[in-house]
């Protein structure tokens, strides 16, 4: 009911616009636009079509509908946004378009997280080195108490990719001292996990 109501007040007249994102449709969406739909329209789950866009990787529908003015902040029901989808699909081409929009880089999903939270702990090395190069905030601390470091550690493989995100994150300014809430930092947690290479980049 939450969500109907979200799409309710938005006041627009459905046209099928999400629904053709979600089929990869180009064509259709390129009309519907043409006659007129709105580009921020939302089903009933709140979502717009270039957060439909967005999930299913259509790079080439989102930037149709960026280009017609898509805002790329509104969020829907699940709280995802382009943005914060990107960061969990690692699309660093759809990250690309959604920049040219100049979203919120502070927008958090479910879980109180930025962006660059579920693409560190995910593995998306290149999508990790795009988001580091704007002015997102590498020391935002989610609703469990993890920064993006944290989680690169506590939910990464202490592989090569992960590994290379606990760099790149120490890099761009992380602040290896931030614990989680049972005051463990990052170290410690690399250390009980016996990654070693993580070990030498924390301490």
């Amino acid at each position: 009911m939450g969500a109907l109501l979200v799409f309710m007040a938005c006041g627009s007249t459905p046209t099928g616009l999400v629904d053709a994102t979600e089929r990869g449709d180009l064509g259709a969406v390129q009309r519907l636009l043409d006659d007129g739909a709105d580009v921020n329209e939302r089903d009933a789950r709140g979502r717009t079509a270039v957060t439909a866009a967005a999930l299913g990787d259509r790079v080439d529908i989102a930037r149709v509908l960026i280009d017609a003015g898509a805002d790329v902040d509104l969020q829907d029901s699940d709280r995802n946004n382009p943005l914060l989808v990107s960061g969990e699909t690692g699309s660093v081409a759809m990250l690309r378009e959604v920049l040219r929009a100049e979203p919120n880089l502070g927008a958090t999903n479910r879980y109180g997280g930025i962006a660059i939270i579920p693409a560190s702990d995910r593995g998306h090395v290149e999508l990790v080195r795009a988001l580091l190069q704007t002015d997102i905030d590498v020391n935002h601390v989610n609703n469990l108490g993890w920064t993006a470091l944290l989680e690169a550690v506590i939910l990464g493989d202490g592989g090569k990719a992960h590994t290379e995100i606990v760099r790149m994150l120490l890099a761009g300014g992380a602040d290896r001292s931030i614990a989680d809430r049972e005051g463990v930092t990052a170290l410690e947690h690399a250390r009980e996990r016996g990654y070693t290479e993580m070990v030498r980049l924390l301490e």
